[in-house]
């Protein structure tokens, strides 16, 4: 088998690893998630006993007749917002004293009994998506046809609590919630599980796009709903919702804040976080169940944006908020408004609270993201050493650990004793050997690869950037490095640098970006290849491509059609070919709201660039894909063709943002030979 071919269907060679732990309340055992090797995309839930290090089959997919048929749209929707190409188990629910396991297989209901290892199959409506189990193990909450549903785990009483209506949802996130904001929840347990707090979602008010797939011209086109920038949003309202049937509407400044961010029901009460149209506040509301009635606790205020951070807030063991609040250079942890982690420690994302201590990532060099632990004790304590992203999960004085570095990915349980839990992933035949520097007058984070056996001979030079603000590329983890490894085995000096506006970097090197992403870009890839050519004259500035997915395509397809001097073929694919039709949450951040400015969304537009394509440029886009839609692929190579620019567009019917199933790598690879020489 090919390595492209390979590298799709072991998906990244992460397939076969464990992932989604849950650690229960007398920290002797740890659930999670794992498929039976590095190419089956099949995940089944197995336990891993603390004390001996033994792992357990608690439930195989295959004898709950899962016979691989494909997911409902709701269902296909949830996975394409979490990037999740997996089958099977694609997430579970525990309850609090993990007795009792909620889970669907091909979108029907179970729950396993750990006690004695049953699994009942719930006669719930399916298909269904978003199951969770209460606290107390009695009952499953779920989403089926746009309606909250309960039923108790007994099988009996499923009813919904909240009927689905003409274009509203209940218990589903909106699509900006999920896609730009980063919460896939629409519903929340209190600790009592007698009422759920839930998003209602009137969807009436955004436009209704379709997507449509050439290959099958029998099936109707798949409606969606999508906010581009500047048009209205979907109405969203949270409600108190008893199992009872009871309904309280949680009452704030909906006009004023019309983005609800997160929300936490714990043992400290109800508590919602909501933004502004703007971005320009984050505000922490404490609500009343009872009534609905919300108190502000905590604000933050940018004049750019105000960033939402994963994990909080959350609550110390006596109810201490945990938040985050930005200076100039550092993004910093607070607890009930005081900062406790130092300047220059970056905190990317809190991933639990253990009584009083914090589990948060954090890093203090961008290519580098630590496991980090706070207590007022001990303060901010690095738990991980190797260079590389570390993650984990810690609950009853446990932690679990999840490290993918320059060396290889492990995932281990410290508790008494430091035990390992076995991955099952695939090999690679490709090895990335990963040089990284520091480039040019800003220090842009850059990764360098050559061919294996490299002697010194002159080499084209490939670009293999993201650029965009949400995520980082030259960071010292190999997972990140298969595909720029192969390119370069084939002949390329390859290049990954990261410039302003991604994470990593503190407050101020992201907004760098603020109302003008275009220019930043160009002028952070040039000066990273300007660095790289000074320290390797050996690279060939004379043939120069670049590459890149989604915000990366954005980049590939500008670097080419405003900088040709530099850059002398393009591959894009998915790009974002003008802001105006990408959705309001993400853009708005960061170019303002068109309806007030439309200059920054001029600015950043490719379209009219179209007549100066004197490179060549592929163009490669899922015709299915409903995050970055193919109408930016196909508006710009109609520009193109209208100005006479001949182009290559590679389209990939039924395949989504997520690259599909096949080898993606090859097409590209003879595009940017044909095109350098």
């Amino acid at each position: 088998m090919s390595f492209p071919r390979l590298l799709s269907r072991t998906q990244g060679f992460r397939l076969g690893r464990p992932v989604r732990f849950t650690i229960s309340p007398d920290g002797r055992r740890v659930l999670f998630l794992r498929s039976r090797g590095g190419e089956d995309p099949m995940r089944l839930l197995w336990s891993f006993e603390v004390g001996s290090g033994e792992e357990h089959l608690l439930v195989d997919p295959l004898t709950l007749s899962d016979d691989g048929s494909a997911p409902s749209a709701q269902e296909r929707i949830r996975r394409e917002r979490a990037r999740d190409r997996s089958s099977g188990i694609a997430d579970y629910s525990a309850d609090e004293e993990v007795r009792r396991v909620a889970f669907a297989v091909q979108e029907k209901l179970n729950v396993l009994h750990l006690g004695t290892g049953e699994v009942t199959a719930l006669p719930a409506r399916s298909p269904l998506t978003a199951a969770t189990i209460s606290p107390d193990g009695s009952t499953v909450a779920y989403v089926s046809d746009g309606s909250l549903r309960v039923i108790g785990v007994d099988g009996r009483d499923d009813r919904a609590l909240a009927p689905a209506e003409a274009d509203v949802t209940y218990g589903l996130p909106e699509h900006v919630a999920a896609e730009s904001m980063g919460r896939h929840q629409g519903y929340w347990w209190s600790p009592d599980s007698d009422r759920l707090a839930v998003a209602r979602v009137d969807n009436a008010p955004v436009q209704t796009w379709h997507l449509a797939d050439p290959s099958r011209p029998d099936a109707p086109p798949m409606a969606r709903r999508y906010p581009p920038a500047g048009t209205d949003n979907a109405d969203v309202s949270l409600w108190v919702i008893g199992v009872d049937g009871s309904r309280v509407e949680v009452l704030w400044d909906r006009e004023a804040f019309e983005y609800l961010v997160e929300v936490l029901w714990d043992a400290h009460g109800l508590f919602m976080v909501v933004q502004d149209r703007a971005q320009h506040e984050l505000r922490v509301l404490a609500v009343v169940a009872a009534t609905g009635a919300t108190t502000e606790i905590a604000r933050v205020t940018d004049p750019a944006w105000t960033q939402i951070v994963p994990g909080v807030p959350a609550h110390l063991a006596d109810g201490a908020l945990v938040w985050t609040v930005d200076d100039d250079q550092t993004r910093r942890l607070t607890v009930d408004g005081t900062p406790v982690t130092p300047g220059g420690l970056q905190v990317a994302e809190v991933v639990g609270v253990d009584g009083d201590t914090v589990l948060f990532i954090g890093s203090r060099e961008p290519t580098e993201e630590h496991l980090w632990m706070w207590s007022p004790d001990a303060g901010p304590v690095r738990l991980t050493s190797e260079p590389g992203r570390h993650s984990g999960r810690r609950s009853a004085g446990l932690t679990v650990i999840s490290s993918s570095t320059l060396s290889g990915h492990s995932v281990s349980v410290h508790g008494d004793e430091v035990r390992a839990v076995k991955s099952l992933a695939a090999e690679s035949p490709v090895e990335p050997r990963v040089t990284q520097m520091n480039a040019g007058r800003r220090e842009l984070r850059t990764a360098v690869l050559f061919p294996a056996g490299w002697q010194g001979e002159r080499l084209p030079v490939l670009m293999d950037p993201y650029g965009g603000p949400a995520a980082q590329r030259a960071m010292a983890d190999r997972d990140l490095y298969w595909a720029s490894q192969w390119f370069a085995d084939q002949g390329f000096a390859v290049i990954v640098a990261d410039g302003r506006g991604p994470p990593g970097r503190g407050p101020a090197w992201e907004r760098e970006i603020y109302l003008n992403r275009s220019d930043a870009l160009l002028e952070d890839q040039i000066e990273a290849l300007q660095a790289v050519a000074t320290a390797h004259p050996e690279i060939d500035l004379g043939r120069v491509g670049i590459r890149g997915w989604s915000a990366g395509g954005y980049l590939a397809a500008l670097a080419v059609l405003r900088r040709p001097d530099v850059f002398h073929a393009a591959v894009a694919g998915a790009p974002v070919t003008d802001h105006l039709l990408y959705d309001t949450h993400w853009q708005e951040r960061f170019l303002g709201d068109p309806r007030i400015d439309l200059g920054p969304y001029q600015r950043s537009s490719l379209i009219d660039d179209a007549p100066k394509l004197t490179r060549p440029l592929m163009l490669i886009h899922g015709l299915l894909d409903d995050n970055v839609y193919p109408v930016h692929t196909m508006r710009l190579s109609a520009a193109l063709f209208a100005a006479g620019r001949p182009h290559t567009v590679l389209p990939l019917p039924g395949a989504s943002h997520m690259p599909p199933d096949t080898d993606m790598l090859t097409p590209q690879l003879d595009f940017l030979r044909a095109a350098l020489g």
